[in-house]
């Protein structure tokens, strides 16, 4: 057993031990903390808790790997992934709050009207969620698999058994607070190894301005070796599959049910405003630090890999060959390893940063236990908002309006069991690479969720019949295009998979809308209660006391 196996299993059972531990202490006794936590989190400490929730595996294992082999098209995610956070916090989340519900399925359902909308939005709910929860299953196999020399199916399976755990412990209240740790575990982590690569190649403790001085040399070297320019734009797609991106991207953020959840979990709007402020602060820190991992990375491997005999590569290499995340091929059998015979996945770049920057034991330990905490803060919120449809937007609201709080709560945690297990025997064998498949859970949710989200909050005309059709036709055009551009080839102007929300949203769109002005419009009560969500709350006291007034 080896000193780097001690120190990062010490480290992983620790911070398993402090997520359990506070699952435990805050464990949900009520619908409410269930739910939403008691609707009593403050704004920065949801905040955290909205980057962890949000960095899933995908961000933090993934995304400056995407990067670092895309160039410069990798930023789509990047852009996309930060914007959608914009479009949530100004045009959606403190409405959606003031209106005062427990799911998006419960809001879309009393907003429109419509027992069919709600049921079919939580259909929804729980497709998108099962689709990210593989992608971070995945992510969760690939870390302990490493960590503990083990095949990552194995990995997979014990991330399955934490995650049931304490999410049916703890419920949105433990969580949340779970969540906050995870945040503070997985920023360090995720810091630490970039500041000291970027003090070895530049001598400059800040990551974030010292990084562009390693790209002006890696453009050198692309020239040199006649490769695709790092920085040079739609070498890897096109324009057009660049933009469908992005937006596919932003409109997913603003309707990811287990991202909007979280906004329900403060006392105002006002406090959801100032935890959207926060998220992007917290988010910023992980997200502008990914273009430099990349660019690090990417040049520590063409210096010091590439170019390197077979038969003296540096002793990581082999350890990630044996994961299968890993080829070495020397294909013109010269004996030296070509830039072009060296295929790294994606989803091992900032896993394996630590050891091909040589930053010692510790920091690969600390690296394992951060990208435990991405991979699961995400699962558990995924799991919260697979089990509110279930249990509260279906079976609640659908099949037994009469159940009691204890009998609630029991089907909510059987239902985050059972979605944890089927999940995590999907991504024994994925489909795709982690950012893939999280682009896909955020296609499908700007197909569905975020026409039926913006037209419910700022156009009063909308009605049932119109979100009814518009999530149909988004989730079908949506679900369509993936299947056909993934597995037949088919594309529009160069756009694949991951760029289906663009098509999807659009078509949903415009049904709702057209669907809307030919059937009668809602009441007029109900066109009253959406023009109130565009007002403030305003906090008057009374006999020394706060009080929330509308005001109109």
């Amino acid at each position: 057993m080896n000193e780097q196996f001690v120190v990062s299993l010490i480290l992983i059972l620790a911070t398993f031990g402090l997520y359990i531990g506070i699952a435990v202490f805050n464990m949900a006794r009520a619908t409410s903390d269930f739910y939403v936590a008691g609707r009593g989190v403050p704004p920065v400490f949801n905040g955290m808790a909205i980057g962890a929730d949000w960095m899933s595996a995908a961000s933090f294992i993934g995304m400056a790997g995407t990067v670092m082999v895309l160039g410069y098209d990798g930023l789509a995610y990047i852009m996309g992934w930060t914007g959608g956070y914009l479009l949530l916090t100004f045009l959606l989340a403190p409405q959606l709050r003031k209106f005062g519900r427990y799911t998006v399925p419960e809001f879309i359902g009393d907003r429109y009207k419509s027992n069919a909308a709600r049921l079919i939005a939580a259909v929804a709910t729980i497709i998108i969620s099962f689709t990210y929860s593989v992608g971070q299953l995945s992510g969760s196999g690939v870390v302990i698999g490493r960590l503990l020399e083990v095949n990552t199916v194995i990995g997979t399976l014990i991330g399955v058994v934490l995650i049931a755990f304490y999410s049916a412990l703890g419920g949105m209240k433990g969580i949340t607070w779970t969540q906050v740790a995870q945040y503070i575990v997985l920023i360090i982590a995720y810091l630490i190894p970039v500041i000291f690569m970027s003090m070895q190649l530049t001598q400059n403790p800040i990551p974030w301005l010292s990084y562009g001085d390693v790209i002006s040399e890696m453009r050198v070297l692309d020239q040199e070796l006649g490769i695709s320019e790092y920085v040079v734009p739609f070498t890897e797609a096109t324009k057009w599959q660049f933009m469908a991106l992005m937006f596919t991207l932003m409109a997913g953020t603003a309707g990811l049910p287990h991202v909007i959840v979280r906004f329900y979990t403060v006392a105002t709007m006002k406090a959801a405003r100032w935890s959207g402020a926060w998220a992007l602060l917290f988010i910023g820190l992980l997200y502008l630090s990914a273009p430099a991992y990349a660019a690090f990375s990417r040049f520590i491997l063409m210096t010091e890999v590439a170019g390197s005999s077979l038969n003296n590569l540096p002793g990581w290499t082999e350890a990630w060959v044996d994961t299968g995340r890993l080829s070495l091929a020397d294909g013109n059998s010269d004996g030296v390893l070509q830039w072009s015979e060296l295929v790294i996945s994606n989803d091992i770049v900032v896993m394996a940063t630590p050891e091909i920057a040589d930053l010692g034991i510790f920091v690969i330990g600390l690296m394992a236990a951060g990208a435990m905490a991405a991979a699961l803060s995400t699962a558990g919120g995924l799991m919260i908002a697979i089990s509110a449809a279930l249990s509260h937007d279906i079976y609640y609201r659908s099949i037994n309006p009469k159940a009691t709080e204890q009998k609630r709560l029991a089907v909510g945690r059987i239902s985050i069991v059972a979605a944890t297990i089927v999940a995590g025997l999907v991504a024994l064998n994925p489909p795709g690479a982690i950012t893939q498949i999280v682009a896909w859970a955020f296609a499908l949710a700007s197909g569905s969720f975020f026409p039926a989200l913006i037209l419910g909050v700022w156009w009063k005309r909308a009605n049932g019949p119109g979100v009814v059709a518009g999530m149909l036709v988004g989730l079908s055009v949506t679900l369509g295009y993936i299947f056909a551009a993934k597995y037949g080839g088919f594309t529009i102007l160069g756009i694949i998979d991951t760029g289906a929300g663009v098509f999807g949203a659009s078509a949903a769109l415009i049904t709702n809308i057209v669907v809307s002005l030919l059937t009668p419009p809602p009441s007029q009560k109900l066109q009253e209660e959406v023009q109130d969500m565009h007002y403030p709350e305003q906090i008057q006291y009374k006999d020394g006391e706060a009080w929330i007034k509308d005001a109109k």
